[in-house]
């Protein structure tokens, strides 16, 4: 029978590929250096490979270390999820939870989902790490978090998704602007660089392109706001326009400001949707916080909601892949 490895082997593992350092990992572990670098000699020789390149100065993660390491941090969600569920009694949504979520989201749906939360699971422990989609997914993967909240369509691998509901665009300007005519203008006929976006990282700013059919590229903006607040806040001094989400109507970002928002038509919206690592034990789990917070959506979004789980493949409608 082959040998495994200790899940003490791997968490000394994980802390030398995060440190670089034997002494540092050592430290963090709260083991003597003879007896960490002794565990991961061991660690080496049951798995038949080596994982770290050794010199007098430095550290070197073999590639193989690497992917070890990612795998051995999902290995130890399994196993503290394990020990949660017996110390739980199986009850769902209790003890730790990470989610991340994308900037242009949490904001918008944390402030009602938080109290919500408490309320019907007091034992959920949530951790929340706010970040670009492509910086979560990571993270997702790398298991640092348990699942992810985000905007689709995003390209994803080796993740189940489900979808929650729709978040649709909106013109945003100047109450006053002499840029267009916001009841009657043809959006390839803006004024050069009048469309104001999000810089790149941000997958709002690939929705807007897409969702509201702006080809015109020379009337999108050669500056990028890297946050809602400073894009809302040039739109208000009439510098640009700029398409914002149905969910940031009702925020308190465009509150005390001039801007204004008119709809688009209903093909112009972005999908808020979960998403976690494929076979993941807690899949059940995760389906009952998206159903809380399709709950949610119904009261402040006008949104056609849509419920399932679907693997990150053909979406039914339009045939957009994820």
């Amino acid at each position: 029978m082959m040998k495994l490895p200790t899940i003490k082997q791997l968490q000394y593992f994980i802390a030398l590929e995060q440190n670089q350092h034997f002494g540092n990992a050592a430290k963090q572990c709260f083991v003597s250096p003879s007896a960490f670098s002794t565990a991961i000699k061991e660690l080496e020789s049951h798995l038949g490979t080596q994982l770290v390149d050794r010199t007098n100065k430095n550290v070197t993660i073999t590639q193989t270390g690497r992917d070890i390491a990612n795998q051995a941090r999902l290995c130890i969600k399994d196993m503290e999820y394990l020990a949660e569920i017996a110390q739980s009694n199986q009850q769902p949504l209790t003890g730790k939870l990470s989610l991340g979520v994308i900037p242009t989201i949490a904001p918008f749906i944390l402030p009602d989902l938080m109290p919500k939360l408490r309320q019907n699971y007091p034992n959920l422990q949530l951790y929340l790490r706010e970040e670009t989609t492509q910086s979560i997914h990571h993270s997702l993967m790398a298991g640092e978090l348990d699942l992810i909240l985000i905007a689709l369509p995003y390209t994803l691998s080796n993740v189940e998704i489900m979808p929650l509901f729709n978040d649709k665009f909106l013109l945003a300007c100047h109450k006053n602007t002499t840029l267009l005519q916001p009841n009657q203008y043809d959006i390839n006929q803006l004024p050069t660089e009048s469309i104001l976006l999000l810089e790149d990282g941000h997958c709002l700013r690939d929705h807007a392109l897409s969702a509201c059919k702006i080809k015109n590229m020379n009337s999108v903006s050669r500056f990028s706001a890297s946050s809602l607040l400073t894009l809302i806040g040039m739109v208000n001094s009439d510098i640009g326009i700029t398409y914002l989400t149905e969910m940031s109507r009702y925020s308190s970002l465009l509150k005390n400001t001039d801007v204004i928002t008119y709809p688009l038509d209903d093909a112009s919206f972005r999908e808020i949707g979960l998403a976690w690592r494929k076979g993941s034990a807690r899949s059940d789990e995760f389906k009952l916080l998206g159903e809380l917070i399709m709950d949610l959506s119904c009261k402040p979004f006008d949104s056609n909601l849509k419920k399932g789980v679907e693997i990150s493949g053909l979406s039914k409608r339009n045939g957009r892949k994820y």
